[in-house]
């Protein structure tokens, strides 16, 4: 049965996610899975002082011990609330990295989609520590949509997807004409013009044209939008048409080649204040 899977930690983005995830799912009639990993302590630790300490005293495994016992019942719960919604409902407790319980759980749930809260970073921090967020939008083998604020899908009118239209795999157009068709929403495409990356107007929108052909898409509007980065002209652009979400693929490099070239979809994750749809492209 194809899944919905919301990853939750009890936080409020969270919480907005799970009440995206339930309209959608009771739209769709899909199976809804809330999925929570306690992420255990590490062998070894570091005081105030600097000074290395050992994770495994009684007082640690007593907190751990109490906070299972708290999700458990807290998900009991949250079961027993929706069995009898209108679509199927489990949750799921497991114990580890949360991004690799989540990357694992998709693939044993059979999702077809993740709907998970992000609070976005920047700057410095995002350098250091990234975010689970970010490893889920540039890793999960099926669609992303992260949330940060209360929204309904009824409210989704207006899908931006942007791309450089040169090589969009079928698959990521399959699932974005899905996505627009469930939540009703009307498709824009933009191309972004940076100086870094500049591409004269013409051709820019003869590969959009050529794109709409080729997979017989219904669209609202072609554009080509100018602006500094890609990922300002996206957000940009999103404000500019009072686009409800945005849609893009993202490359899903890791390590050093991530680093040297970045990902536009991950930072657009991060800045955006509206809820961004994602795929990875190979």
């Amino acid at each position: 049965m194809k899944t919905i899977l919301v990853p939750y930690d009890f936080s409020q983005e969270a919480e907005h996610a799970f009440n995206f995830a339930k309209e959608l799912a009771n739209n769709t009639k899909k199976r809804l899975r809330l999925f929570h990993v306690v992420e255990l302590p590490g062998p070894q630790s570091f005081n105030s002082m600097g000074d290395a300490t050992a994770h495994s005293n009684d007082a640690q495994q007593i907190f751990m011990v109490e906070l299972v016992e708290k999700r458990k019942q807290q998900m009991a719960e949250l079961e027993a609330k929706y069995k009898d919604a209108p679509f199927k409902f489990d949750t799921k407790i497991v114990f580890g990295n949360p991004f690799a319980g989540i990357s694992r759980e998709i693939t044993e749930a059979n999702a077809d989609l993740v709907v998970m809260g992000s609070k976005g970073s920047s700057g410095l921090e995002e350098v250091l520590i990234g975010s689970n967020t970010e490893k889920v939008v540039r890793n999960a083998t099926c669609p992303v949509i992260t949330i940060k604020n209360e929204v309904h899908p009824d409210q989704i009118k207006k899908v931006v997807f942007a791309s450089d239209f040169d090589e969009v795999p079928e698959k990521v157009v399959e699932k974005l004409q899905t996505a627009s068709l469930v939540i009703n929403a009307e498709l824009h495409l933009v191309k972004i013009n940076t100086p870094s990356m500049f591409e004269n107007s013409r051709t820019s929108k003869k590969k959009i044209q050529d794109f709409v052909a080729k997979y017989g898409l219904k669209v609202a509007s072609m554009d080509v939008y100018n602006s500094s980065s890609e990922e300002e002209g996206i957000i940009e652009y999103a404000d500019d048409i009072n686009a409800d979400m945005i849609a893009m693929a993202t490359h899903g490099r890791t390590g050093f080649l991530h680093l040297l070239s970045g990902s536009i979809a991950e930072d657009v994750v991060n800045a955006a204040r509206r809820p961004v749809w994602t795929m990875k492209s190979k």
